[in-house]
C-alpha cells in the first residue's frame, strides 16, 4: 500500500531537463492527489525568446507571471472533494529567478515590484522538491525529450539557472525542502529508484533543507 503524503501541498522543481513533469505525474496519480502542470507550451513567446532573449525576454517573463499567478490561485482556491493533497510542478518563485538571469536591471526592479505584490496572495507550498542535476544529464534530457526550441540552450544559461535554484533555496530555509541529487538516480525509467523517492517525499519534515542523495549501482 502507498503511504499518503504528510504534507498536503506538494511543489516539484529544478531546472530545465530535470524531469519535474515526469516526477510531479507519477506522484500524483500515486498520491492520489489533485496535479497542477505548468502551461508553457502555450505561450507563444517562448519560441520566439531562445531565437532572439534580448528582444523577447521582458514579455516572456511578463506573460509567464500572469499566467502562473492566474493558474495557481484558480487552482489552490478550487477544493476538490476527493483529493486531499496537490502536486505542482513548479513554484511561482521561478518567475523571480529566470527573470533575473533574463532581463536587464531596470526591467528586473519592475518586475521585482509586481512579482512581490502577487506573490502574498498565492499559498506556499508545504514542500518543495528540487531536482539537483549535473549540467551533462539536464542536456541529454533536453535532447532526448526532443523540443525543436530547446535544442540551443546553453550550459552556461543552464549553469546560471542551477546557481539562482541554489541560491533561492538557501534563502528560503523556513520553508521545507528536500534537495535531492539526482546524478545517481533515474526515477523516470527505474521503478526502484521512483519507489524510493516517492517514500522519502511522503514523510514528514520540519523547514530547512533536508539533502538526499543516491548511491550509484554501477
Amino acid at each position: 500500500m502507498i503511504t499518503k503524503p504528510a504534507h498536503e501541498f506538494i511543489v516539484v522543481e529544478g531546472n530545465i531537463g530535470a524531469g519535474k513533469t515526469s516526477l510531479a505525474n507519477k506522484l500524483s496519480h500515486d498520491f492520489g492527489a489533485k496535479l497542477i502542470l505548468e502551461e508553457f507550451e502555450d505561450n507563444s513567446f517562448l519560441p520566439k525568446f531562445y531565437q532572439d532573449a534580448q528582444r523577447y525576454a521582458f514579455p516572456l517573463e511578463m506573460s509567464f507571471l500572469a499566467a502562473r499567478f492566474n493558474q495557481l490561485k484558480r487552482q489552490l482556491l478550487e477544493r476538490d472533494l476527493f483529493r486531499s493533497s496537490i502536486v505542482s510542478d513548479y513554484v511561482f518563485a521561478k518567475c523571480l529567478l529566470f527573470s533575473k538571469i533574463n532581463l536587464d536591471d531596470d526591467e528586473y526592479d519592475l518586475y521585482l515590484k509586481l512579482f512581490e505584490i502577487i506573490n502574498l496572495q498565492l499559498r506556499q507550498p508545504d514542500l518543495l522538491v528540487y531536482l539537483h542535476n549535473p549540467i551533462h544529464k539536464l542536456q541529454w534530457n533536453i535532447l532526448n525529450r526532443g523540443r525543436s526550441y530547446e535544442q540551443q540552450i546553453s550550459d552556461d544559461y543552464l549553469q546560471q539557472l542551477s546557481d539562482a535554484y541554489l541560491q533561492y533555496l538557501h534563502a528560503n530555509s523556513h520553508l521545507r525542502i528536500l534537495l535531492v541529487d539526482c546524478s545517481a538516480i533515474d526515477f523516470v525509467g527505474n521503478e526502484h529508484h521512483y519507489h524510493s523517492l516517492r517514500g522519502l517525499i511522503a514523510k514528514s519534515y520540519t523547514p530547512g533543507i533536508h539533502h538526499i542523495s543516491f548511491l550509484s549501482e554501477d
